[in-house]
């Protein structure tokens, strides 16, 4: 009898060391919210980057220490959806789009709206998809496309209002590009335990310090480039299976 309410307590405690950091990076989305209404858009901005790191870490550290559960799961959808769902939202809001009226918080809205769809779809597909490739860019890479553009435009001095066709434009497009088809490389098929060329280990080095010379533009042409990446890659696979029919 005692054995069997020791092991359902243990079954009510959640494990700590990755939940941790989800906590961590449900807490930078609500920080980049906070300072975008104070008007700190390079703040908001960066802690929507870090949002990104400490969501990287959180599943490969619960399956690394075999500690993954449902409802980490769970809590970390939770925690995607404020920190990369709601966050760039309004950090695109207060920083370009609330000058445009109701084109300016619909923008916002179809971004906020497609992030709930794209973590909803991936939920429900979990276990049955690809995992070398996602369907639909990933809501941390749209997240990049608009914490790394906000970046940008703060450390060169621009005026979001100035931009603010162009911010609901990119907002808008990064939502949409969430909920198409278009598949993407995942990258989760990199082994980080394994032995890797010496030549990679060189090209990361130097990626490294590409970023360095210029962090947000660097930054910025990267994620934009990832999610131009799904409608090329789509492209070159409809043209080659086209070529094959005719031959």
């Amino acid at each position: 009898m005692d054995e069997t309410l020791a092991s359902r307590k243990r079954a009510r405690g959640i494990y700590l060391l990755p939940n941790l950091f989800t906590t961590a990076a449900l807490f930078a989305g609500f920080y980049a919210v906070l300072s975008a209404t104070h008007g700190r858009f390079e703040a908001a901005a960066l802690a929507v980057l870090a949002a990104m790191v400490l969501d990287g870490f959180d599943g490969r550290i619960a399956r690394l220490t075999h500690t993954q559960t449902d409802f980490g799961a769970e809590y970390d959808s939770l925690s995607d959806m404020v920190a990369f769902g709601v966050a760039p939202a309004l950090v695109a809001y207060h920083w370009a789009l609330s000058g445009l009226g109701k084109v300016g918080w619909l923008a916002a809205f179809v971004y906020t709206a497609a992030a709930a769809l794209r973590l909803a779809r991936f939920n429900t597909q979990v276990g049955i998809a690809d995992k070398r490739y996602f369907q639909g860019l990933a809501s941390p890479a749209a997240a990049s496309i608009i914490a790394t553009g906000v970046w940008l435009g703060t450390d060169l001095g621009i005026d979001g209002a100035s931009l603010s066709w162009l911010a609901a434009l990119l907002t808008a497009g990064a939502g949409l590009l969430m909920v198409s088809n278009f598949r993407y490389q995942s990258f989760k098929q990199v082994n980080l335990q394994g032995r890797v060329p010496f030549l990679l280990a060189v090209v990361i080095m130097l990626s490294f310090a590409v970023v360095y010379i210029n962090p947000p533009l660097v930054l910025f042409l990267m994620s934009v480039s990832y999610a131009l990446s799904g409608p090329a890659w789509t492209q070159i696979r409809l043209r080659q299976r086209r070529a094959r029919r005719r031959q």
